[in-house]
């Protein structure tokens, strides 16, 4: 990636780099479906790897940062796995720093839905497959080699796959997704979900970030 790809667009913080209050938590509870920026290079050439959560949680649209809630084990199992040099706190908001690291590895970040709620469980099934049809819309602009959803029962309402497990999934189930682009689902990394530890997700990154061919793809 040239350096150009590290100048950041994402707005800074609504809350100037303090953690939210509840009674800030309440005003991001809002239609708004641009609640958080994506994390994304300026012309995607490198993007290895897309990770896509569910929706932003409030505390997450607070401070325009993705995972950013103090429990979600995002960031601790990305770093357990390798995929960040140090283990970022995005809860006062996303350092550049962060955001560059990122993009230099070939992540990026986006969500399914823009519209931050409390939980995943209050969207309803028609955002869901918007969502999931915006998101493939959007691949051939973005050109990731590989895409990471986290969270397995979204999945399979967003993209009509009822019987879909998590891992790797056989993408000629869903259509108009490129054969080029290679599809995981994981789990939700939030710290609600207690099936799944930090050293669990971190096993899932790593298994992710391994399976992604190394290889120039020719365009």
């Amino acid at each position: 990636m040239s350096e150009d790809n590290f100048v950041s667009s994402r707005r800074p913080s609504p809350l100037g780099g303090r953690k939210p209050t509840k009674d800030d938590l309440a005003d991001f509870a809002t239609d708004d479906p641009n609640a958080i920026d994506d994390i994304l290079p300026s012309d995607s050439s490198g993007l290895k790897l897309l990770i896509v959560g569910i929706n932003p949680g409030l505390w997450t649209a607070a401070v325009n940062a993705p995972f950013a809630r103090p429990g979600n084990r995002f960031w601790p199992s990305l770093h357990q796995a390798g995929l960040t040099d140090h283990q970022v706190d995005a809860s006062r908001g996303l350092a550049p720093g962060d955001e560059q690291q990122l993009l230099r590895r070939g992540i990026g970040l986006t969500n399914l839905i823009g519209r931050a709620t409390v939980r995943a469980d209050e969207l309803s099934r028609q955002e869901l497959r918007e969502g999931a049809a915006h998101l493939i819309g959007r691949l051939s602009d973005v050109r990731p080699r590989a895409v990471a959803i986290a969270g397995i029962t979204a999945f399979r309402t967003g993209f009509a796959q009822p019987k879909a497990q998590l891992g790797q999934q056989d993408t000629t189930l869903i259509e108009e997704w490129p054969d080029e682009v290679a599809l995981h689902v994981v789990p939700q990394p939030s710290g609600l979900n207690a099936h799944y530890q930090v050293a669990d997700l971190a096993r899932i990154w790593r298994e992710v970030w391994e399976s992604i061919d190394d290889e120039v793809v020719e365009t």
